[in-house]
């Protein structure tokens, strides 16, 4: 299974993005979203699980839940936009991988069996920190990989 992962959005959706997720089975959206619409045309590509984020505080994007479970080739992801607001111990609670965002930093990295991901932002460029997404790919393990974007 194919997995699309984006966050930090911030009410712009880039063709590049589209064009990075194309072909995904499922998208996860760690939150900023911005502008729900974004999450309408996500689904044109394929079914989309999104939480909110910092900025998400007016209109249908408040209404995302701020953390949530979603169980995908048998393996659990457990979104939450910040990494520090972890409120769960991942390991006990059998996840698989954690998708955060909100630093714009793209990482990946395992703890204690448990996948770490953050596509970094695919949205407005902050700073000098790339623009990204991020693709997983499940067989009998899990892989992931930063896919930058060519912003011109």
């Amino acid at each position: 299974m194919k997995i699309g992962v984006i966050s930090d959005t911030h009410g712009l959706l880039r063709p590049q993005a589209l064009a990075a997720l194309a072909g995904v089975e499922h998208i996860l959206h760690a939150g900023d979203v911005g502008d729900i619409e974004i999450l309408d045309q996500l689904r044109r590509i394929a079914p989309v699980t999104a939480i909110r984020g910092n900025v998400d505080i007016h209109g249908p994007c408040a209404e995302l839940p701020a953390t949530d479970f979603v169980e995908l080739a048998g393996k659990i992801f457990y979104l939450v936009h910040s990494v520090h607001d972890l409120d769960i111990n991942p390991a006990v609670a059998e996840v698989a991988a954690v998708v955060s965002g909100h630093s714009h930093r793209p990482s990946i990295e395992e703890r204690n069996g448990v996948l770490y991901v953050n596509p970094g932002s695919a949205g407005p460029r902050r700073f000098n920190l790339p623009v990204t997404v991020a693709l997983v790919e499940i067989a009998e393990e899990i892989e992931a990989r930063i896919v930058p974007l060519a912003i011109v």
